[in-house]
């Protein structure tokens, strides 16, 4: 498990190849191109890199232009929009054999103290007590086009542990469920204290199962399931109190709308001890095959 999360952690370790300019490596996702959140990652990675340690990510905004190659380095161009007092912008552009696959406008801000409050923590069972992934996933090997999937998965998930608060929309094929979802999340393993780094972990584990909630309202168990077919448009966070992506994390997830061939997920991110930390929005597309 450990050596999942530091192959993960290699992942996002950019090389810096010039000024404002970084390089990232790719590796095959489950399905055959460059996982999503990986590049949101990576991007949010290449951002921070230009900004003063003490201005933290406070939000992005991200479209996914054309699906990456796994076999294919990724270039990193860093534009720096704006340093002011408190806010710093950065606009961040991914390119692959010389066309534009993904970008990002990411904006950090030095800490302030100000108003403050939030929505309640929803009730959750406690993560301990839930299956791994490793338990979960053979269990529904047989609602998958192919078996081999399972694995692919588990391969996939190794350096985070994901655990569903109920089952996955593959265990509800055929029968609608209310659009909602909740997963408990942390990485298996501890990281270091560099907060940039906690929030580019959220931001890789928040493209996982976000579109989970569309597909429960529909009976529909996912691309894997050949159901439907599926990609992220784009992907929008909010980061609003420190947080810590080696401890348990809730991402209560739920679709308010599904239309014109694309599915729109919304969550929110809690701390164990009930502080809300993240937003996040999502649209996809979701697709029913002819």
């Amino acid at each position: 498990m450990q050596q999942a999360l530091e192959s993960l952690l290699d992942l996002l370790d950019l090389e810096q190849i010039e000024q404002d300019i970084f390089r990232g490596q790719s590796r095959s996702a489950v399905v055959p191109r460059v996982f999503g959140g990986q590049v949101a990652a990576q991007a949010l990675v290449a951002a921070g890199r230009t900004v003063p340690a003490d201005r933290l990510a406070h939000s992005l905004h991200a479209y996914f232009l054309v699906a990456g190659d796994p076999g294919a380095p990724i270039v990193y161009t860093v534009d720096r929009i704006r340093d002011g007092r408190s806010f710093t912008t950065r606009r961040v552009v991914a390119v692959q054999h010389g066309q534009p696959i993904f970008h990002l406008s990411a904006s950090f801000q030095t800490y302030e103290e100000g108003l403050d409050h939030q929505a309640d923590m929803p009730p959750a069972p406690d993560p301990e007590t839930l299956p791994t992934a490793a338990e979960m996933l053979p269990r529904y090997a047989d609602a998958f086009v192919d078996r081999t999937v399972v694995d692919r998965l588990l391969e996939a998930r190794e350096a985070v542990d994901l655990r569903y608060a109920d089952a996955p929309p593959f265990a509800f094929v055929g029968e609608p469920q209310p659009p909602r979802s909740q997963v408990w999340f942390r990485t298996n393993g501890k990281l270091a204290d560099d907060p940039l780094l906690h929030v580019c972990l959220a931001t890789y584990v928040s493209d996982m199962t976000l579109l989970d909630s569309v597909l429960l309202a529909h009976g529909r168990g996912g691309w894997a399931v050949g159901d439907v077919v599926g990609a992220s448009l784009d992907h929008a966070m909010w980061f609003h109190r420190p947080f810590r992506a080696d401890e348990w994390l809730l991402y209560d997830q739920e679709s308010p709308s599904a239309a014109g061939g694309r599915g729109l997920g919304q969550a929110r991110i809690y701390t164990q001890d009930g502080r809300l930390a993240i937003t996040v929005i999502q649209e996809g597309v979701v697709r029913v095959p002819r």
